[in-house]
């Protein structure tokens, strides 16, 4: 169940890190009893992510682009946008990823959740600016959720 497993063991993780009122209160109490919703219509099927998408992890191997990374996981494949805010990579690598796998309705709602996910556990390592960061993203998916019922 990828919901309960990013609820629990991923996002969950890291606002139990950052120790923020805030955002722990936001999540609690007005997106994680209705996360679900984001997900209705969507079949999350396990794909191997990349943890630390980010344009340090890519070189090249005999004139071939490689990208490489310590913390990959099984998850939904939209994850990887969660870090595109610091990866580095331009317009068309994005666009030939949507070649490949093509946008699902309600993506951008869940970008904010897997951008939220990647803010936070910045915070938890470097400190400084990514905590509001944090708060916005959790707060555009209060707000998509919130629009779902409305």
């Amino acid at each position: 169940d990828w919901v309960a497993f990013y609820s629990e063991r991923r996002i969950g993780h890291q606002l139990q890190l950052a120790g923020d009122g805030y955002c722990s209160n936001l999540w609690n109490v007005d997106i994680a009893p209705r996360l679900n919703a984001l997900f209705d219509g969507i079949d999350v099927q396990p794909s191997i992510l990349h943890g630390d998408l980010w344009s340090g992890n890519i070189g090249s191997v005999d004139n071939q682009p490689t990208i490489y990374d310590p913390a990959t996981y099984w998850g939904h494949h939209e994850a990887e946008w969660g870090m595109s805010w610091c990866a580095g990579f331009g317009p068309r690598f994005w666009e030939g990823y949507r070649t490949v796998i093509p946008q699902d309705e309600g993506f951008v709602e869940r970008k904010a959740l897997y951008d939220a996910y990647h803010q936070l556990n910045h915070y938890n390592l470097f400190g400084g600016g990514y905590l509001s960061s944090a708060r916005v993203d959790l707060e555009r998916v209060k707000k998509a959720l919130d629009a779902r019922k409305a």
